[in-house]
């Protein structure tokens, strides 16, 4: 019998992390996933058991994530998916009027945190030859909008650190930096407030952004690619 494909999804406790979960699931696949709230990845752990795994993780420590990568490793494998999804966005705001401590925040999990994660998994992954990486960045990774300017600025971050890390692996482990689209999750009504209602939910984006994810590989190495329907 064929070994299941895993996948890590971080920031999988509400959003399009955890809508992802059960698409990939009902397609076989063994899903790990990390996020902050330990409560939240208790109501995980309790609905989906064994074989998948979940576990409280702030990425945006560098030796939190080294130990959780060690524990992922030990439980479920090396992945053969790494979606770095866990992202915060500031309060919106003009730029001098957010704080040293938010602007910060939102740099260590936005861009440290994917960093973090691919400084651990990038080694034995190249060293098995396969799997991909994809690194959420957004529309504000492409185009600016006011008062995000915190937010844009880590997403344009990702978008060039995923194409320049691309280029190290040389496509043994693809690197892919996501538009995932607009979608209607807690984040975007942050910023757009009931606005956000006229964009799809997590769980109608994740029903065609997870085959496309698991379509994925050595062709689309470095290239900035858009969810289906983003």
């Amino acid at each position: 019998m064929k070994k299941p494909k895993i996948v890590l999804i971080t920031g999988c406790s509400r959003g399009l992390g955890r809508a992802m979960i059960p698409e990939f699931i009902a397609r076989g696949w063994t899903v790990a996933g990390c996020a902050r709230d330990e409560q939240m990845i208790s109501a995980l752990q309790k609905e989906f058991p064994q074989p998948h795994w979940f576990q409280p993780c702030d990425v945006a420590h560098a030796d939190i994530v080294e130990h959780f990568c060690h524990l992922l490793q030990k439980h479920c494998g090396l992945p053969d998916l790494v979606l770095n999804n866990a992202a915060i966005v500031n309060a919106n705001a003009p730029i001098w009027e957010v704080s040293a401590d938010e602007f910060d925040r939102v740099v260590d999990i936005n861009i440290k945190g994917p960093t973090h994660v691919m400084r651990h998994l990038l080694p034995p992954m190249l060293e098995r030859g396969s799997g991909v990486i994809v690194n959420f960045s957004s529309g504000w990774g492409r185009c600016t909008a006011p008062e995000v300017a915190p937010y844009c600025a880590t997403k344009y971050a990702i978008e060039g650190l995923s194409q320049a890390v691309a280029q190290e692996t040389g496509g043994k482990v693809a690197v892919i930096p996501l538009n995932p689209g607009i979608i209607d999750t807690r984040m975007l009504r942050s910023c757009f407030g009931h606005d956000a209602g006229h964009y799809p939910g997590p769980e109608v984006w994740a029903r065609t952004a997870v085959p496309f994810l698991i379509g994925l590989g050595p062709k689309d190495n470095g290239r900035p690619l858009t969810a289906p329907g983003g």
